[in-house]
């Protein structure tokens, strides 16, 4: 019981294992990830300026997308630059006070995403499914209640659980088998009834993560139906193209997030966990702003325009 309490009260900072397997690699994934990252960050914040100064774009799909692409840009943030400085580093150690704030960013953003993503599934719904009333339901106003609901349903959730999981006793190993501070590796480490904890992480997931993933289901349900009763294959072409990019961005993001979480636990392995993380932490960020300039007309041709065009336009 001593040795118990003391592992308890000197359990004030951890070990992110990250890639130490890679050892020899190490300065090239610092490379390969700096450069995904700035990409990311260029690439999104890219999107963002287009969409402010260009007046064809102001639109309520636009508005949404300004958001995901702000959102992005915090989110790999969130895991990015800890990642690269551990990888240059032989002790690879965060402080706890330090893992609980990346895991309140990180676990915020998530879950703003999904309820983000949501909002843009509704948007596409109405676009569709009712276009001669689109302009009066998505209103400026309706857009920022949408967009605002996002944010304080991810900050409110989470902050009350992150902070309830960091009010738990960790002990025993320092070691987290992971390149970031995650609810998985970490519930590993804590003293009292785990089973209990994962209940309560698994019913959090379930209800604030697979309702908005509901939504975007239903949604995409009534716009397919309505697609196919279109009369001409050309209109049901271009019906499918105003949200093919969002259902691109939804199967990435949900696809790796569901299998990662929400797969059994005897299936887990920490390398397979790093690496399907690297793909919803770095990927999805990344090919977020591809996938939208590639498959958008609208924003390929607002990139194509020059900026003296835009001003004769305003």
């Amino acid at each position: 019981m001593e040795e118990l309490a003391e592992n308890q009260t000197n359990l004030n900072e951890f070990i992110l294992v990250g890639f130490s397997y890679l050892a020899e690699l190490q300065v090239v994934l610092f490379l390969v990830f700096l450069m995904t990252y700035l990409i990311t960050v260029l690439g999104n914040l890219l999107i963002i300026l287009l969409v402010i100064f260009n007046p064809s774009l102001q639109t309520p799909m636009y508005f949404f997308l300004v958001n995901l692409s702000f959102l992005e840009i915090c989110y790999t943030t969130s895991v990015v630059p800890q990642m690269l400085i551990h990888l240059l580093k032989e002790q690879k150690v965060i402080s706890k006070s330090g893992c609980a704030a990346q895991m309140y960013a990180f676990a915020i953003l998530g879950l703003t995403e999904c309820c983000l993503l949501a909002a843009m599934a509704y948007d596409r719904y109405v676009a569709i499914c009712h276009p001669l009333h689109y302009t009066a339901i998505m209103n400026r106003q309706v857009c920022i209640r949408l967009a605002s609901a996002s944010w304080i349903t991810g900050i409110s959730v989470e902050v009350a659980q992150t902070t309830w999981f960091f009010s738990l006793p960790f002990c025993g190993s320092k070691r987290i088998e992971h390149f970031f501070c995650d609810f998985q590796p970490l519930v590993k480490m804590v003293c009292t009834d785990t089973l209990k904890n994962e209940i309560v992480i698994l019913a959090v997931s379930v209800l604030f993560i697979m309702s908005p993933f509901l939504l975007i289901i239903l949604s995409y349900v009534r716009i397919i139906s309505s697609i196919l009763k279109l009369p001409s294959a050309e209109g049901r072409k271009k019906a499918f193209s105003t949200c093919s990019s969002h259902l691109m961005v939804v199967t990435l993001f949900y696809g790796t997030g569901l299998f990662t979480y929400l797969r059994p636990k005897n299936n887990n392995n920490p390398g397979s966990d790093k690496m399907i993380s690297l793909m919803y932490t770095v990927m999805t960020p990344l090919l977020n702003p591809i996938i939208y300039t590639l498959r958008n007309e609208e924003v390929k041709g607002a990139l194509q325009e020059s900026p003296l065009d835009r001003m004769k336009v305003s």
